[in-house]
């Protein structure tokens, strides 16, 4: 190329003179003007220092830094000086520039975080023993208190006994004891109060007190009177003691009108809220209640209707509150609650096809092992974790991949802002991996593919890629804006670039969250606890929620007695993107309900009845049409048989789950019809309520409490266990097609109940049990149940009766239980053994 001047290189590279001549001197290239020559070696000494101030490496041709730019365009709408709105186009442009560090950086960071985490380590030690140290000088110094006080009490009683005693020996007749004479201020003195009488006498303060108070006429116990604020200097002078009260007119006076007040009425109120807002007691409304022909007690509740003819009847003017206007005014107060955005952690949904490793892959990220605790190695309800990697910090929700969960994949994907869609690579693609990607881009969230078993040597990931790009899933690679990631949640391949392709996809999001604000969020799962009560999985995804909140999720409410972690641990608070358990709620709310929190409980309970109000209309104007149709379809059809279930499961998103399995089963000839469904054990009135609907009672991982098993016992109902859902809806599926081919149920041969647990070096943890049902068979499968609800499924390591090995063990006798690989066994819990029989199935 031949020689050019400065101002041409300018032109051809399109910047200005002054910034080229800039350059061009902080290269080493002096004495340039504009109309300078430029050699070709200055072109390349220019060329190599430009490279070298954007981070590219002249020898190595690797760039140290990256700058990314990025443009967004809003709109704003503001007001003209004619007053008109117009529209303004707003650009706002980005620039980030990411920096890679050589290897020594890295290893001398390393360096740095051992030698922090080393020093951490001994101050938390030496912290410890601080406490430990400080307990015990608390521990010592109470003791000696304590026995020094015990000292003090036995001389007080030893120095009273003598007292008495004295007293007793120097009794005389009261005529025998002459009388003194009084003094000037006995009177004074005898008449003073008693708290003043009592005061301990104050130490002399000099002669100058004494004759301060001479001169001023005062006696001595003048001066504790005028301190005590209660006698007057009149009533001191003529020494007379008593309080001296003021004398004018009483502050309160009766008003000359009746007050009328302007009520405000909700779509339902109690009697005691009624009475308040009309500031009269709740007598005098149920009085009037009563007058009315209408009899109600101070908490019944009352709708709005009856209180406005109330309020009308006692003198004041009712205001009726619109339909919404709760909802409106708690929708108003959370929008006032907002403050300033600050950036959050990404919520991320693990979705995907049964068995193709969801939860594996999660299981290798936070090095836990929750597969091997779900029945059949299969995840039935949505879990949330909150998970601290090496790039930042990540919430994973973990969905079912089967077929009945498709309403707890589709609330998974409304609340979160990255959705992992693992696919098997020796599988390819499945119809729950279709309908994830459906789930994903309805509710607009961005997708990472995540290409799992990919050390399987029937693996193909390239199928992969074909079978996602024909239900339009490009990957980067062809074009597309989808990562694919090849892992191996078995050996844990590719799950460092899997994290770092989430993290890289919420920067770009720009994840924001309101954090100095109330909590807001949405419930995950709820379950009944037998011990606890009703307990609820709550993902923040706005505001701070805290211990001892006032919480409306759904239908209920309540305040936050206990919040948990996903370990168990207990946390005072949780922010944006953390997910937490609750205790507190009066009762279990739907999975995917929203959840806020609210100022004080009047305004929570207002709320939930108003909610709760509004489900029991809508809940009966479906009865209604649903029996309508049955009634022409019957009058039309004959007769249709039904199938009658009594539903009761462990979690409220398994129940909703297998409700509609259950329901969508229903066909033209038998249809079935849930009678009642509900959260926890199953109790003594479900039993009843299925005897009087002639209703099939179905426990899924729950158990019947010991007055439900009388009653089911005595009349013979017909109660099935369950422990994975497929095999409820495969066994409801044939009972109602009248298939005769045998099917395989588990039958409760024995139930032993824990009494003590000894240690032994060789199996472990060994239970002492009592035989309370059936016989105890060592061949056959257990399940370990604690509050009617099973924590373990396994077999038996071994089974003793006294020193020896036994087949079985009848009612009635002790006997020694191993559980092979379980050492959680405690005092309370129950052992069942069941056995898989073969039963004949009829229509």
């Amino acid at each position: 190329m031949a020689e050019v001047t400065v101002k041409q290189l300018a032109d051809v590279v399109g910047v200005s003179v002054e910034r080229l001549l800039t350059q061009m001197q902080e290269a080493g290239i002096n004495g340039k003007n504009e109309e300078s020559g430029v050699s070709e070696n200055e072109r390349q000494a220019l060329l190599a220092f430009l490279k070298r101030s954007h981070g590219e490496a002249s020898d190595e041709g690797e760039p140290k830094k990256i700058t990314l730019k990025r443009k967004t365009t809003s709109q704003l709408k503001v007001s003209g000086a004619s007053g008109k709105k117009k529209t303004v186009n707003v650009e706002v442009r980005k620039t980030r520039t990411y920096v890679k560090r050589d290897a020594a950086e890295d290893q001398q960071a390393a360096e740095q975080a051992k030698l922090q985490a080393e020093r951490e380590e001994q101050q938390r030690r030496e912290e410890e023993e601080r406490r430990i140290e400080e307990e015990r000088r608390l521990a010592a110094e109470q003791e000696k208190a304590k026995q020094e006080e015990e000292r003090r009490k036995q001389e007080q009683a030893n120095a009273a006994a003598k007292a008495a005693q004295a007293e007793a020996s120097n009794k005389k007749p009261a005529a025998a004891k002459p009388q003194p004479k009084p003094a000037a201020a006995a009177p004074a003195k005898e008449a003073a109060p008693k708290q003043f009488r009592d005061a301990p006498k104050q130490p002399a303060r000099g002669n100058k007190g004494r004759n301060d108070r001479n001169a001023r006429g005062g006696k001595p116990g003048d001066d504790r009177n005028r301190r005590g604020g209660k006698l007057s200097r009149n009533k001191n002078a003529r020494g007379n003691s008593r309080p001296q009260h003021h004398t004018g007119e009483h502050g309160f006076k009766e008003p000359t009108a009746p007050i009328v007040h302007e009520v405000s009425i909700p779509e339902s109120i109690t009697v005691a809220e009624l009475a308040k807002k009309m500031s009269v007691k709740a007598a005098e409304v149920i009085k009037v209640m009563f007058k009315m022909g209408a009899m109600a007690t101070i908490n019944q509740v009352i709708d709005q209707d009856t209180a406005i003819l109330l309020v009308e009847e006692m003198g004041h003017k009712p205001k009726a509150l619109q339909e919404n206007a709760v909802e409106e005014a708690l929708i108003e107060s959370m929008h006032q609650a907002e403050g300033e955005q600050i950036s959050r952690a990404p919520i991320v949904t693990v979705m995907g096809h049964v068995d193709h490793g969801k939860t594996s892959l999660l299981d290798y990220i936070r090095r836990t092992r929750v597969a091997a605790g779900e029945s059949g190695g299969i995840t039935q309800h949505i879990g949330a974790y909150h998970v601290e990697t090496d790039n930042g910090m990540v919430t994973f929700l973990d969905t079912p991949g089967h077929a009945a969960f498709t309403a707890m994949r589709a609330r998974g994907a409304k609340l979160t802002d990255i959705v992992i869609l693992v696919v098997a690579a020796d599988d390819g693609v499945m119809p729950q991996t279709e309908e994830a990607v459906q789930h994903a881009k309805a509710a607009g969230v961005p997708l990472v593919i995540a290409v799992n078993k990919v050390d399987k040597e029937e693996a193909d990931p390239d199928r992969v890629k074909n079978e996602l790009a024909q239900r339009d899933v490009i990957p980067e690679e062809w074009g597309g804006d989808v990562q694919f990631v090849h892992v191996s949640a078995k050996t844990g391949e590719g799950v460092d670039a899997l994290l770092e392709a989430v993290l890289l996809q919420a920067e770009i999001l720009e994840l924001t969250a309101v954090n100095d604000a109330p909590g807001q969020g949405v419930v995950v799962e709820s379950r009944l606890d037998k011990g606890r009560g009703p307990v609820a999985t709550l993902l923040v995804q706005s505001g701070t929620l805290r211990k001892g909140d006032i919480v409306l999720a759904g239908l209920h409410y309540g305040r936050i007695r206990a919040m948990l972690d996903e370990n168990g641990k207990p946390v005072d608070e949780a922010g944006p993107a953390i997910p937490v358990e609750i205790l507190g709620l009066d009762g279990t709310p739907s999975a995917g309900d929203e959840f806020t929190m609210v100022s004080n409980e009047k305004k929570a309970r207002e709320v939930a009845l108003f909610r709760q109000g509004k489900y029991r209309e809508v809940k009966l104007a479906r009865q209604q049409q649903a029996k309508l149709e049955n009634l022409f379809a019957n009058m039309q059809a004959g007769d249709v048989k039904s199938l009658n279930i009594i539903l009761k499961a462990d979690v409220r998103g398994s129940l909703e789950a297998l409700s509609t399995a259950l329901e969508d089963l229903s066909t033209e000839e038998v249809k079935v019809n849930i009678v009642s469904s509900g959260v926890g054990g199953i109790a003594e009135t479900d039993a009843n309520l299925a005897l009087a609907s002639s209703a099939i009672m179905i426990g899924f991982n729950v158990r019947a409490d010991s007055q439900a098993k009388v009653v089911i016992e005595r009349e013979e109902i017909e109660l099935r266990y369950y422990s994975v859902i497929y095999d409820i809806i495969d066994d409801v599926k044939q009972a109602m097609g009248g298939l005769l081919s045998p099917e395989y149920r588990e039958e409760i041969v024995g139930v032993a109940e824990v009494r003590d647990v000894f240690r032994s070096p060789k199996i472990g943890a060994v239970a002492g049990c009592m035989v309370t049902e059936g016989i105890m068979y060592r061949n056959k499968r257990i399940r370990v149940l604690r509050d009617n609800i099973v924590i373990y499924e396994g077999e038996l390591e071994s089974l003793r009766r006294f020193k020896d090995v036994v087949n079985e063990v009848r009612q009635g006798m002790e006997c020694g239980i191993g559980v092979k690989n379980y050492n959680d066994v405690k005092v309370g819990d129950q052992i069942e053994v069941f056995d898989t029989v073969e039963v004949q199935r009829t229509l």
